[in-house]
């Protein structure tokens, strides 16, 4: 109780201090105080062992990473964003405290989407035999989120080792709990999950929150099965620095909720108990007070971050292939077809490296193996403890294969994000999540996951079925992004990412799967570096840069023009993020000409960024100007007459490239 009682001064200490740091002009500009929260934070940090549990706090969290084992010091320099900053190094909001090398981990400002992050690393636990639990920690409000209940429907069906810790003040900033749900308690909401177990406590009492924590963890730990514990708290402060809560909560709702302080009371307990003395806890407040003010004067005089690091840690590392560094092979022998290509590399990684999993929609039922039978046979070779059904939630998918990532480095995880790229819109959240993961931890940790997604169209599969998403996922820094048109690099560029840290988007031509002309032989462990195009035809009169299906039509217009005496080099770009642009300047330094083609609407789309890099940086080498060919600005129509009006063709391109040799 001694220590409980330092713990809990420390923090109010800081508590109360965080504001004069803005005042100041020294940082700390977002400060959510935790004064009302007190013993269920404490409670939280006093069940945490930082050698065999996780622990994903949110904002207010203060407390709750003091008593995890966080020192003043930390918490300050968090605050004020100093280039020492355990969580971020300055990079991420303060009041967003971390120690990932204690397992306490760094989330995002989107409120309560770290409870899928909690899920992922609990599921690793159960797989790999690890006797922990998982903690998230959250406000009521942001249970309202999707992901939440996804995340508690997925721990409940999995019976995973996570506790959801529910800190309920009444309030979502200004907006009163009775706006967010019918529920007084948010944890009834719950109450018909099987294999969850609910556990209510004052979260303003410490002996109530310390009972309920532990119980929470004996019942993961012992049954195996997630836990809610939620906490009856109360706000004693504003929301955060920022709000003015005097605006909707009036003088007799303050003056109640200061009654309740709970540091006062759990202060009054101990001298009626007489477990302490006046002086005692005197004497603590003063140590707490001296701690705090000596931590002030080793945090302020930390470096601040330096400018020019904001390039470090933006892309994690890429494997690099000593057998093919720039993804090109002159293999013969027999052609494999795209899709076959896909599944036996993945079945290649998988056994080459244990620690491999994958998961989607629709991935493993018997014979079946996903909607195009990619992962065909998968299961049956490695298992369902390797290869599994998730449920139809795009979202906990991808955030579920974050937060499995985090339990070693060694862990590859490949996620099947939605069965057509289309689909993939409710995981946006979660990819923006995991795009900045590696930046925002400073290089501390960075998911290393694998998503692929069925894109594009000619298949007559209209809204839903048929669209094209690059042009949206390559304005994200830290997602790689590679488009395939052909067997052997399909192979090449899923090895690759299979082999690489972080997080890679590998779009399939659904087209293509078992289309004659993307056949090519492949050689054994066939490698493709990121950011290295390949050139499918050569030329001298045009450079056509393009990627996807339409690499095809843009070679069948190559044939066309060379009949007609033009010739006509096409560059596969392959990887679109990191780009090649030495390889572009190359091209057009030889041809002086370039078009670029995509699947995708032309306004807006990533032929864009192609053209205005090509005009930026070789404009002095062209002869004509720069010129795109695209898709109609509209959603591609189901009906065939539709599609091929909306999509380009081989005619279209053709026509195109008239234009531009001709000028």
């Amino acid at each position: 109780m001694k220590n409980w009682y330092y713990l809990l001064s420390v923090g109010r200490g800081l508590d109360e201090r965080a504001p004069n740091y803005l005042k100041q002009a020294i940082g700390w500009s977002y400060h959510a105080p935790y004064a009302g929260h007190d013993g269920i934070q404490l409670a939280i940090g006093q069940v945490f062992d930082h050698k065999s549990d996780h622990l994903f706090p949110y904002y207010r969290d203060m407390l709750t990473c003091l008593s995890a084992g966080l020192s003043a010091e930390e918490i300050i320099l968090n605050g004020i964003s100093k280039a020492t900053d355990l969580a971020s190094g300055g990079r991420h909001m303060s009041n967003h405290f971390a120690k990932p090398e204690w397992n306490i981990h760094n989330v995002s400002s989107c409120t309560g989407n770290h409870t899928l992050h909690a899920v992922g690393v609990a599921r690793a636990m159960k797989k790999y035999n690890h006797p922990g639990v998982s903690i998230s920690s959250q406000g009521e409000s942001s249970v309202s989120e999707g992901y939440c209940y996804e995340a508690i429907n997925g721990a409940s069906n999995e019976k995973l080792p996570v506790i959801f810790v529910f800190q309920d003040n009444d309030y979502g900033i200004s907006v009163p709990k009775c706006d967010q749900t019918a529920n007084k308690r948010v944890a009834d909401n719950f109450s018909g999950f099987l294999n969850l177990k609910i556990i209510h406590c004052d979260g303003k009492d410490i002996h109530d929150s310390i009972k309920a924590m532990q119980e929470a963890k004996k019942h993961c730990l012992e049954i195996g099965e997630p836990v809610i514990v939620h906490a009856k708290c109360v706000r004693i402060g504003a929301h955060s620095n920022s709000d003015k809560h005097e605006l909707y909560r009036d003088e007799k709702e303050l003056a109640d909720a200061l009654a309740q302080d709970p540091l006062v009371h759990f202060k009054k307990k101990l001298l009626a108990d007489k477990s302490f003395t006046a002086a005692e806890l005197e004497e603590i407040e003063a140590k707490a007070a001296k701690h705090i003010l000596d931590a002030h004067k080793l945090a302020v005089s930390a470096p601040n971050p330096d400018p020019n690091s904001v390039h470090d840690f933006v892309v994690a590392p890429a494997h690099q292939s000593e057998k093919y560094p720039d993804g090109t092979h002159s293999e013969g022998g027999e052609p494999s077809k795209f899709i076959d290509a896909i599944n036996s590399t993945l079945k290649a990684e998988f056994r080459r490296n244990q620690d491999t999993f994958i998961w989607g929609q629709d991935m493993a039922n018997k014979e079946k193996g996903g909607i195009f039978n990619v992962s065909k046979g998968m299961q049956k070779e490695f298992g369902k403890e390797r290869v599994f059904n998730a449920p139809i939630a795009e979202d906990f998918i991808l955030g579920t294969a974050n937060g499995f990532s985090r339990f070693n480095k060694n862990i590859r995880v490949v996620v099947e994000g939605a069965e057509f790229a289309d689909y993939f819109w409710p995981a946006m959240e979660q990819l923006v999540e995991t795009s900045h993961e590696y930046w925002r931890t400073n290089g501390q940790f960075s998911p290393n996951v694998l998503i692929r997604l069925a894109s594009g169209g000619y298949i007559g599969g209209g809204l839903y079925h048929s669209q094209n998403i690059e042009g949206t996922l390559c304005t994200f820094p830290g997602l790689r992004v590679v488009v395939p048109a052909f067997a052997d690099d399909a192979a090449g560029l899923i090895r690759t990412a299979m082999r690489s840290e972080g997080p890679t988007l590998f779009l399939e031509p659904k087209a293509l799967y078992n289309a004659k002309q993307a056949m090519t032989p492949i050689p054994e462990d066939f490698e493709v570096p990121f950011g290295k195009a390949r050139v499918r035809n050569e030329g001298t009169d045009l450079s056509i840069f393009t990627y996807g299906n339409t690499v095809h039509h843009c070679l069948e217009c190559a044939v066309k023009l060379e009949e007609e005496g033009f010739s006509v080099e096409v560059v596969d770009l392959r990887s679109l993020n990191p780009l090649d642009h030495e390889g572009i300047l190359a091209s057009v330094k030889k041809t002086n000409r370039a078009l670029v083609v995509h699947e995708d609407k032309l306004f807006a789309g990533f032929g864009g960024e192609v053209s205005s890099f090509i005009n930026e940086n070789a404009f002095e080498l062209l002869d004509a100007p720069v010129k795109r060919v695209g898709s109609e600005y509209t959603p591609v129509g189901f009906n065939r007459i539709l599609e091929r009006e909306i999509l380009i063709n081989t005619a279209k391109i053709t026509a195109a490239a008239k234009e531009v040799l001709s000028y």
